[in-house]
């Protein structure tokens, strides 16, 4: 029998969060990426809470109906970090289980690694615990990319303004692209993710595909689209923006390995795997996971797994938690 999915607010860290919470049991906290909403996981947050969890999505700090700082620095992954002990700490638990996609995938892997003794396992989707590089993020990207004329999607962001500029004028066109763009589908067409040169317009080369793949209703849509037009894009472009000021504050990322029980979970088809030209980024993705519990590369699916591909996320993840 399905569980009952609570929308509830819960103060953390001097903000408010919204969260779809449902379940008893143990807390298992997941945590979403860019451009993205807790309504990410609605495929997966009853069967977990089923399986025997209390299941809290969230949406993250400048997103959906949580509060949106307006300062850059607002963004910074100690932040990010705080939110989740706050949150952990208002279900009176002394640990949680994290689970993150995206963007979500560092901010629970770096809350593990700092915090053993509040995160008692975790799992990242799609972004896996990278070794930390010789250069600042923004150092590497220009030597990849920028210096070769080459366009590269943080390094766009990082300008206040522009982007927000682009994406908030049709919320959800510029989802649409962007979810289309990095999704298996589009893979399996050759890809659309244009080679552009620097400072070039994104969205202005991405199609719009209509219809759009059926992993997404338009219904399903309009919810992520109406939620991002209520809230704007500064605050998930501003995590973009502390890159290089986390790869500062947070020097053992990357180089110490992370203890706890974990898993990575990821489409075979997602770009981030060559982020690095030349480089296949899952062939080292439990190299710092010391208690690697599973690595599942899922045929076929693109970035956004959990949705493109829910029914095998939903049972990897269960084989993960209820193992524990």
């Amino acid at each position: 029998m399905s569980k009952p999915i609570t929308s509830m607010f819960i103060p953390t860290n001097g903000i408010t969060l919204h969260a779809h919470v449902a379940g008893s049991g143990p807390l298992l906290l997941l945590v979403h990426g860019w451009p993205e909403l807790s309504y990410s996981w609605r495929h997966q947050i009853d069967p977990l809470a089923q399986a025997g969890f209390t299941v809290c999505a969230i949406d993250v700090r400048g997103y959906g109906k949580s509060d949106r700082p307006a300062p850059v620095d607002a963004y910074a992954m100690t932040e990010m970090m705080a939110d989740l002990l706050g949150v952990i700490d208002h279900f009176g638990e002394e640990s949680a289980v994290l689970i993150g996609h995206d963007w979500g995938g560092p901010i629970v892997w770096n809350t593990a690694l700092a915090f053993p003794d509040r995160i008692r396992a975790v799992a990242g989707l799609s972004v896996p615990y990278f070794r930390r590089a010789a250069l600042p993020p923004l150092a590497l990207w220009d030597r990849l990319y920028t210096d070769k004329d080459r366009f590269f999607y943080q390094v766009y962001f990082q300008a206040e303004g522009v982007a927000e500029a682009a994406f908030d004028a049709d919320p959800r066109a510029a989802l649409a692209k962007i979810y289309f763009a990095l999704s298996g589908d589009a893979a399996k067409v050759g890809g659309v993710w244009p080679a552009l040169r620097v400072n070039e317009p994104l969205l202005d080369h991405l199609p719009v595909p209509d219809p759009f793949p059926a992993w997404m209703s338009a219904a399903e849509l309009d919810t992520f689209a109406e939620n991002f037009a209520r809230s704007g894009f500064r605050g998930p472009f501003n995590r973009y923006r502390n890159i290089d000021a986390d790869y500062h504050a947070l020097p053992e990322y990357g180089v110490q390995a992370i203890t706890q029980p974990s898993a990575f979970i990821a489409g075979s088809l997602d770009p981030v795997r060559s982020f690095v030209p030349g480089r296949d980024a899952y062939q080292s993705a439990g190299e710092l996971l010391s208690d690697m519990r599973g690595l599942t590369v899922i045929d076929g699916a693109g970035h956004w797994i959990q949705q493109e591909s829910p029914k095998a996320v939903t049972t990897a993840l269960l084989d993960f938690v209820t193992g524990l």
